[in-house]
């Protein structure tokens, strides 16, 4: 998907102009981005204004992003005919989830309206870690770290390597670069262990922090997965 265009592409488009036209315009400094006179077919980004002659003809669109605490029974969808859909718990329009988190997992998902940011997450797969705490019904022993940590088969496919911390007898941390269907909760049941929660508490450098099931905080746009 294209997010950035020559300034030229978008007068060509606009203005219903011929090429050399429009890189006429961009040479006399006729045509204004974000205030500001360029003489040059620069790149043009969602976040800038482009006006020419008074005329706005492309608006900047502002970016959101939120780290959301989803509450466990909430499916990850914006499909309103679905029951407990996301839609209806987001505080703004047209933004929408990067990534899942099933039904019975809670926790931090990422809502946005930048449709880069899903590009760039989907070209980083394998790379972004995501954490979790998980509890489980059975006491956690060595070999249970050891197998979960070297990787289960699930589905045909054996999981990544991946990282263990133990809390106590029946809680621990794991941190994933994948993101399989329902994969921790696949693996603790190759191992005949149920997990009775799931809090998802980091994606890369953003983390779920104070937030409550529900609430959401803004992000400062400079942020990196």
């Amino acid at each position: 998907m294209t997010f950035r265009n020559r300034l030229q592409y978008l007068l060509v488009k606009r203005l219903q102009i011929s090429n050399k036209m429009a890189l006429s315009l961009i040479e006399s400094g006729a045509v204004l981005v974000n205030t500001l006179a360029v003489k040059e077919n620069v790149l043009i980004d969602l976040e800038d204004e482009v006006v020419y002659q008074g005329e706005i003809l492309k608006a900047a669109k502002k970016m959101i992003y939120l780290a959301f605490y989803k509450a466990r029974g909430i499916e990850t969808t914006l499909n309103t005919d679905i029951p407990n859909n996301l839609k209806e718990l987001l505080p703004f329009e047209d933004i929408f989830p990067v990534g899942r988190l099933d039904k019975e997992s809670e926790g931090l998902l990422l809502l946005t309206n930048d449709g880069r940011l899903f590009d760039k997450t989907l070209r980083k797969e394998h790379q972004t870690e995501k954490e979790y705490l998980v509890t489980v019904d059975k006491v956690i022993d060595d070999e249970f770290i050891a197998r979960m940590s070297g990787g289960i088969t699930i589905m045909g496919k054996k999981t990544l390597p991946c990282r263990l911390e133990k809390i106590n007898d029946f809680t621990f941390k794991i941190i994933l670069v994948q993101g399989l269907n329902r994969q921790i909760r696949r693996m603790c049941y190759q191992l005949h262990y149920e997990v009775l929660e799931l809090i998802r508490i980091r994606i890369g450098n953003v983390t779920l922090g104070d937030l409550r099931p529900n609430e959401y905080r803004v992000l400062d746009r400079s942020y990196e997965l």
